[in-house]
């Protein structure tokens, strides 16, 4: 068996889509089902088991002879929440239990990171674990998971195979239950069917032109793609980057998002609001050096490419939006 916590989320639905597709029989997915705003996500899906997250680890005490590996995306991603007792509970004392639990009974893990943990990005965007204890996050979110970055590795006992992966703006489909955090891709279409144009926030910073600051967008099918990689090929445990290595404009992403939608461009440039100018990253850009390094050659969706497949093929023919 497979285990996917977060498994109705947005990325953890789309990495069970494709474990199935892939012929892998035994799902067992994890979340909090009573969350019904996202249970679309796993429609049709032929998913062996579900376990509530508050029970999991008592299933896997009577089942973990069966379990072949871990995939722990499962995660508070709410940058915006500021009350860190719930990325204590969630983010970071459930992830130890899953790593203790996965140590305890030798089976491999991967675990959602973030690009979050790189704060303004001050000593770069380096998965090299010198780093780790530099960084500092922005807010509550980031900060929880690079805790759980540095408690992972000063781990004596760990899982006979481990990774935590740095997701940087992971886009795509599934991705509609997250509200407002859900991506800049998603939020420019709908503006567009709404309204006609997008709105980005005005540069506040003398070295970036409004519009032009930069991050590094990833689809969702490419991160997908890593985690299986990572799975089979099982490199040197440890952190790993998840972007493109490859930094675009916000007028890029809207360009992109106008041609896919077949409307004329027209973006309005609006103040980026006060309470978060000063936490506000002009650039992210992953190193993938790393990731690279063990033979991953799959080569990435470009933004046009990325953004004009997931609005063509899933946000166009979802008219609910």
């Amino acid at each position: 068996m497979i285990i996917v916590t977060g498994a109705a989320g947005f990325i953890g639905s789309c990495l069970v889509g494709r474990l199935l597709e892939n012929g892998i029989g035994k799902i067992i997915a994890v979340d909090d089902f009573s969350k019904t705003y996202k249970s679309g996500n796993l429609l049709s899906k032929n998913i062996s088991g579900f376990v509530e997250r508050a029970v999991f680890f008592d299933w896997l005490e009577n089942n973990f002879k069966d379990v072949e590996f871990i995939f722990h995306i499962g995660a508070r991603t709410d940058t915006a929440e500021f009350n860190m007792e719930v990325f204590e509970e969630l983010n970071i004392s459930y992830s130890q239990k899953v790593w203790q639990a996965c140590t305890e009974f030798n089976i491999p893990l991967i675990y959602a990171s973030s690009a979050a943990t790189y704060g303004m990005g001050e000593f770069g965007f380096y998965d090299n674990h010198d780093f780790v204890e530099k960084f500092k996050p922005l807010n509550p979110y980031g900060i929880s998971k690079n805790e759980f970055d540095k408690w992972a590795l000063n781990q004596a006992e760990t899982p006979p195979f481990w990774a935590g992966m740095k997701f940087f703006n992971v886009y795509g489909p599934n991705e509609y239950h997250k509200n407002r955090m859900a991506s800049v891709i998603f939020h420019a279409f709908k503006q567009i069917k709404e309204t006609g144009q997008v709105k980005l926030f005005k540069s506040h910073h003398p070295d970036f032109k409004d519009g032009e600051q930069l991050r590094d967008f990833i689809y969702v099918k490419d991160v997908v793609s890593v985690l299986l990689f990572m799975k089979e090929r099982r490199p040197d445990s440890g952190l790993y980057n998840l972007g493109t290595g490859k930094a675009r404009t916000f007028i890029d992403l809207a360009m992109a998002t106008f041609e896919a939608a077949g409307i004329k461009p027209k973006i309005n440039f609006v103040d980026t609001p006060e309470d978060i100018r000063d936490k506000y990253q002009y650039f992210t850009e992953a190193k993938m050096v790393k990731l690279l390094e063990t033979g991953y050659n799959q080569g990435f969706y470009s933004l046009e490419e990325g953004v004009n497949d997931y609005i063509v093929n899933y946000l166009m023919p979802n008219s609910w939006l």
